[in-house]
């Protein structure tokens, strides 16, 4: 891995520009009142980190709250707190900044590899599941509920593929999943998220996915000091300190993604 200085956008230098575009926003509104009306100032978004020479907004935070009902391992893990989201997208952008820096098209998964993981999602997430998603009405309103668009979870779910893919073949060497913690996993974790009235899918339908989730959680605790040594090399600022604790704190004791 090469080592390079770390590009530092200064937060004044971000705020400002945010704020300039809420103002020519605001400027533009004006135009189309009457003279007698004063232009109103608002804001558009807000940069709440900075990691490098990329900004991460509030919107995004809040999209990958609603994201993460489609993280086949936060099953049964609730609601994701805002400070968590932001620590996933900061492990994200620096993962990608890493993947583009050593221009690894290997991981860059295919159309039908996309599909097949939406598909798995649709029939076999417990929140999907409620709403019937394998069918097309299903699906749809199941996205409205959550403010989402299928162009949207296309996006997420190419980049996690790529991003699993990229983990995967620099520390998943030597990692073995035995068929019995895959079906303990199926019968403790994923099992009681379902209501008794509900179509539960089989051992043999789920155990790739499963199998899946366990890898990921290996792997984590393997590619940890990885990350945390990125972070260290490079230039990550929390700007808004809602955000930072207690979950920065937390991710960078336990040094996971």
């Amino acid at each position: 891995m090469r080592n390079r200085p770390p590009i530092r956008l200064k937060s004044k230098l971000v705020k400002g520009c945010v704020a300039v575009m809420a103002v020519c926003m605001a400027v533009s509104a004006g135009l189309a009142q009457s003279p007698a009306q004063p232009a109103k100032a608002f804001v558009l978004d807000r940069v709440v980190a900075v990691v490098n020479n990329q900004a991460i907004l509030a919107s995004d935070v809040d999209e990958e709250v609603r994201l993460a009902v489609l993280d086949p391992g936060g099953v049964g893990l609730g609601v994701l707190p805002p400070q968590l989201a932001l620590e996933q997208l900061i492990s994200r952008a620096l993962i990608q900044q890493q993947i583009r820096e050593e221009d690894t098209q290997t991981t860059q998964p295919s159309a039908a590899e996309i599909d097949a993981r939406l598909n798995e999602i649709r029939k076999e997430v417990p929140a999907c599941v409620r709403f019937n998603c394998a069918s097309e009405v299903g699906w749809k309103a199941f996205l409205a509920t959550r403010g989402l668009t299928p162009g949207r979870v296309h996006t997420y779910l190419r980049r996690r593929l790529q991003i699993l893919r990229f983990i995967e073949e620099r520390f998943r060497q030597g990692i073995h999943i035995t068929p019995e913690e895959i079906e303990s996993y199926y019968r403790e974790t994923l099992l009681p998220q379902y209501e008794p009235s509900e179509a539960i899918p089989p051992l043999a339908v789920v155990a790739p996915r499963i199998q899946e989730i366990l890898l990921q959680r290996q792997v984590n605790a393997l590619f940890g000091d990885w990350l945390e040594n990125l972070r260290k090399q490079g230039d990550v600022e929390v700007l808004d300190p809602s955000l930072e604790a207690p979950a920065s704190q937390d991710k960078a004791g336990k040094g996971g993604a």
